[in-house]
C-alpha cells in the first residue's frame, strides 16, 4: 500500500515475527492506529526458519523409526525410499501458506504493512520504503539471527537458516554445536539417512538442561552419531575439484564431508536500526535493554522477543508483545508476563521437554529437594530390536512437598510436558501427583506412579 510522508501512527512495529505480529494485532484491537514493517518474511524465525519447518522435518525423520518399528508389528515395508526434494517442496509450500495467513491476520486486524527494512532516524520517526513516518510508540521486534564463529573458511558453512534451503540431502554432514538447535538438526539428518558428526566444545550436550537429561541424551548421541565432545572446528577448506569440504578439528584430526552446519547460538538482530546513534542502551551482544514494561532507556522506543535476549521462545515473545500492547493502549499498569515455570522442548531424538527447576537451579537457590527418576523402555518398542528408552524425573521440595521441576527425555515428551506445566502453575504437590489416577498403559502415567526417591 502507499502511505504519504505525513502518515502518523500510534504504534509502529519493526519486525513481523511472533512478538511483533501479536503486539500489532493486539494494539489495533485496542483502537491504536498501527503499522508494521518487515524486511524479510512474515512470521519471523519461528514460521520460516525455526519452530514450524524444524518440526515438519522432525516428523519426516521420525517416520523412518516408525517404519522400522512397524516391521515388528507385522508390516512389510521393504523397498521404501526417501526423497529430500519432496520434503523441501512440501515444506516451502506450507510456509508460503502460513506467510499468507500472517498477512491476512494483520490486514483483517487493521494493521498497515510496510515491506522493507525500517530504521529509526530519530525518536518518533521511522524510515521505511523511502518514506518518513511519525509514530508515538515504536516497537523493535526484529528477533535474532544465527551466529557462526569467525574461523578460516567459515563462509563455506551453513547456519541453521541455511539448513532449510538445502535442495539436496548430503551423504554426510558435520554439525557444530551442543544446544537444542544442533541436537535437533542432528536428529533430522540421521533419521533421514545422512551420516552425522556432532561436534561440541563441552563434555556433554544440552548442558542448560538438568544433568540427568543431559547425560541421558549425550549417551544416546554417542550411539547415534559420531559424537565428538571437547572438540572444536578450527578451519574449513574446499577440496579442489570437489563439492566436499575438509574440516580441521582442534585435536589435529580432519574429516571430509558434503556439508557443515553451525548451530552455535543466535544473537539479537539489532544491526542497521540506528539504535546506538539514538542512545538506546544495548547489551554487549546487541540486545536491547528494557525495563519491566519493555521500554528502552529512550522514551517511546520499546522491544520484545529474542531481541531483548531474555527467553528466546516463541510463546514468550507472544506474551511479551501482547503485554506491551495492553500496557500502552489497554491502560494496564503492570506487565502480566512471568518468566517462571516456562516449559520448553527440544525436538531431537530422543525428544526432550522440561518445566521448572533443574537440580543445579534448586541447589543454587538453596532449596532442599528429593528426586524421583524412572528409566524404562516404552511399550511401543518392546516387540522389536530398537534400543529406545525414556527417562522421567521429578524434583520435589522438602517441607512444602511442591513439585518444582519436571523433566523428560523420550517419545511425546513435549506433549506430556504441557500438562505438567499446568500442574506446576497450579502449585501441585507430590501428594497431588500420587493421588492422581494414571492412564494405562501410557508413558505419562510414570509421572503419577513414582513413589521412591532416587
Amino acid at each position: 500500500m502507499t502511505v504519504t510522508n505525513q502518515q502518523e501512527y500510534d504504534f509502529f512495529v519493526i519486525g513481523a515475527g511472533s512478538g511483533g505480529v501479536r503486539a500489532a494485532r493486539t494494539a489495533a484491537s485496542l483502537g491504536a492506529k498501527t503499522a508494521i514493517a518487515e524486511a524479510r518474511f512474515l512470521g519471523g524465525t519461528c514460521v520460516n526458519v525455526g519452530c514450524i519447518p524444524k518440526k515438519l522435518y522432525s516428523y519426516a525423520a521420525h517416520a523412518s523409526l516408525q517404519r522400522q518399528v512397524s516391521e515388528s508389528y507385522g508390516w512389510s515395508v521393504s523397498g521404501s525410499t526417501f526423497d529430500w526434494t519432496v520434503l523441501k517442496e512440501n515444506k516451502d509450500r506450507e510456509i508460503k501458506r502460513l506467510n499468507g495467513i500472517y498477512n491476512d491476520l494483520l490486514i483483517n486486524a487493521g494493521v498497515d504493512i510496510f515491506n522493507g527494512h525500517a530504521t529509526i532516524s530519530e525518536p518518533g520517526i521511522v524510515e521505511v520504503a523511502g518514506q518518513s513516518i511519525r509514530a508515538k510508540h515504536i516497537l523493535i521486534a526484529t528477533g535474532g539471527e544465527p551466529f557462526i564463529p569467525p574461523i578460516p573458511g567459515s563462509e563455506l558453512a551453513l547456519d541453521s537458516d541455511g539448513f532449510f534451503e538445502l535442495s539436496q540431502q548430503p551423504e554426510n554432514v558435520v554439525i557444530v554445536g551442543g544446544g537444542f538447535i544442533a541436537c535437533e538438526l542432528a536428529g533430522v539428518f540421521q533419521g533421514l539417512g545422512t551420516n552425522v558428526t556432532l561436534v561440541h566444545r563441552r563434555n556433554r550436550f544440552l548442558t542448560d538442561f538438568d544433568q540427568d537429561i543431559s547425560d541421558f541424551y549425550s549417551n544416546r548421541a554417542n550411539d547415534q552419531y559420531n559424537a565428538r565432545l571437547e572438540t572444536e572446528v578450527v578451519r574449513i577448506e574446499q577440496i579442489a575439484g570437489s563439492e566436499k569440504k575438509k574440516i580441521h578439528f582442534s585435536d589435529g584430526s580432519e574429516e571430509q564431508v558434503d556439508q557443515i552446519v553451525f548451530a552455535t547460538g543466535r544473537r539479537p538482530n539489532t544491526a542497521g536500526l540506528n539504535l546506538a546513534e539514538l542512545g538506546v542502551e544495548l547489551a554487549a551482544n546487541g540486545a536491547v535493554k528494557v525495563d519491566d514494561g519493555f521500554q528502552s532507556n529512550v522514551s517511546g522506543i520499546y522491544a520484545v522477543g529474542d531481541v531483548i535476549d531474555r527467553v528466546a521462545l516463541t510463546p514468550v515473545a507472544l506474551a511479551e508483545g501482547q503485554a506491551l500492547a495492553h500496557l500502552l493502549f489497554g491502560h494496564k499498569k503492570k506487565s502480566a508476563v512471568s518468566y517462571n515455570l516456562i516449559p520448553s522442548a527440544v525436538f531431537s531424538h530422543p525428544q526432550i521437554a522440561t518445566v521448572g527447576l533443574t537440580e543445579k537451579d534448586a541447589k543454587d537457590k538453596g532449596i532442599e529437594f528429593e528426586r524421583y527418576i524412572s528409566r524404562f523402555r516404552p511399550l511401543l518398542y518392546t516387540m522389536g530390536k530398537e534400543d529406545e528408552f525414556s527417562l522421567m524425573k521429578l524434583l520435589v521440595e522438602k517441607g512444602s512437598d511442591k513439585v518444582i521441576g519436571v523433566h523428560m527425555a523420550g517419545d511425546d515428551a513435549a506433549e506430556i510436558m504441557q500438562g505438567m506445566a499446568v500442574a506446576l502453575q497450579a502449585g501441585a504437590t507430590k501428594a497431588d501427583f500420587d493421588s492422581t489416577i494414571g492412564i494405562h498403559p501410557t508413558a505419562a502415567e510414570e509421572f503419577v506412579t513414582m513413589r521412591t526417591p532416587a
